[in-house]
């Protein structure tokens, strides 16, 4: 069976569609939002080439589609919307847990942001983990003079804290 064509989603890409899965909105309220200053940018940022390019591979990939135009200061905005099969790979991305540690910084704390239920996410996230926390635990019983399982360990763990007090709210 072949993966669909949204299941390889870049990070930009998933973030720009569920920005417009949310509501219908034009590439420069996206660039606004991605900006480093801005609601989504805090988390993570994302350049307005780089923004436009996204969308770009979005239509391309038949996740959204133009709905209108609306004037601008320059060229009129193209509005988007997200396609029927944009909006389930949105939804679908919001309730995938992320594929490791260091993700949970940019792309979970992204996804509680755009919507996903934190305590929903929090308790897949926890139960995805589990073999690798399992690993550390016991990476870091091995040899306690190594420095880099000692971090890894204590950052799993401080990982597992966070998600079992969003899973508990």
């Amino acid at each position: 069976m072949v993966a669909p064509a949204h299941a390889n989603l870049s990070l930009a890409e998933a973030v720009c569609l569920t920005l417009v899965a949310q509501e219908p909105t034009h590439g420069w309220s996206i660039v606004k939002a991605l900006a480093a200053d801005g609601e989504i940018g805090r988390i993570w940022s994302l350049s307005r080439p780089l923004t436009y390019r996204a969308l770009t591979a979005l239509a391309d990939a038949g996740l959204i589609e133009p709905q209108g135009s609306q004037p601008g200061g320059g060229p009129p905005r193209t509005i988007w919307r997200a396609t029927a099969k944009g909006k389930r790979a949105s939804r679908a991305w919001l309730r995938r847990p992320v594929e490791h540690p260091r993700d949970m910084r940019t792309e979970f704390l992204l996804k509680i942001a755009l919507g996903a239920p934190a305590a929903d996410l929090a308790r897949a996230q926890l139960d995805a983990f589990a073999p690798v926390f399992a690993g550390l635990r016991e990476s870091a019983k091995v040899d306690k003079t190594d420095v880099v399982a000692h971090w890894r360990y204590e950052q799993a763990e401080a990982i597992r804290r966070f998600l079992q007090s969003l899973a508990r709210s």
